[in-house]
């Protein structure tokens, strides 16, 4: 059996961390769940759960598969609602992740057990809600939804199957328990959904602030 090279490092007299060069077969190393909706071409909207996007000022950058049918709807209509569930929403995550707005289903994702779904709101209980700016629904069980509109989408040469995303928040829905004073959310009262290597979590306790917090 070949022998695992370990290093240890040490810093400042502490005890050193065990580290082993690995190759995962993912890399979602914590991020928040999203659920993204779309317009389809017939005029219904398309939910899709995303587990790679940040967020810089308006800016928002998501990731996702071009076999997907949110792919596919955002290269037709440029708009869009990032719908953000709290913790509590992960089975209703989880019944979504299962589904695809693409029939036939793509043969990669069939191989993986996926089925179609036109109807997703209806399948995962949700319910739809009129946006204000854009045209696909948001989720009204969402506490943050971000309608947005789509400024740039490139597919990396080295990952072909992938798509990075840039949209523009245009317009920001919080949920009256969330918001602590005007333009502010509560963080006591946000309890994002997070997708930690495949499996579902919410936050620990507080742990501290950022220096920058009471100026923003």
């Amino acid at each position: 059996m070949q022998q695992r090279n370990n290093t240890k490092q040490t810093s400042n007299g502490a005890q050193g961390n065990q580290h082993e060069t690995i190759n995962p077969s993912i890399l979602y190393y914590g991020t928040p769940v999203i659920i993204l909706s779309t317009l389809n071409k017939e005029g219904s909207t398309n939910l899709s759960p995303l587990s790679s996007s940040w967020a810089l000022g308006d800016c928002l950058v998501l990731g996702l598969g071009t076999q997907g049918k949110a792919y596919e709807n955002l290269c037709l209509h440029s708009e869009c609602v990032i719908n953000l569930p709290d913790a509590s929403m992960w089975a209703k995550v989880e019944v979504l992740g299962r589904t695809t707005g693409s029939s036939p289903v793509p043969e990669a994702k069939r191989h993986m057990g996926y089925t179609y779904c036109h109807d997703k709101f209806a399948a995962a209980g949700l319910t739809s809600e009129r946006s204000v700016q854009v045209t696909p629904d948001k989720i009204a069980e969402c506490a943050l939804q971000i309608e947005a509109v789509v400024e740039h989408i490139r597919i990396p040469e080295h990952t072909p199957y992938m798509a990075i995303v840039e949209v523009k928040a245009v317009k920001v829905h919080a949920h009256t328990r969330l918001i602590s004073e005007i333009n502010r959310i509560d963080p006591e009262q946000w309890n994002p959904l997070i997708y930690n290597f495949r499996q579902y979590y919410g936050l620990g306790e507080r742990r501290g602030e950022n220096f920058r917090a009471e100026r923003i």
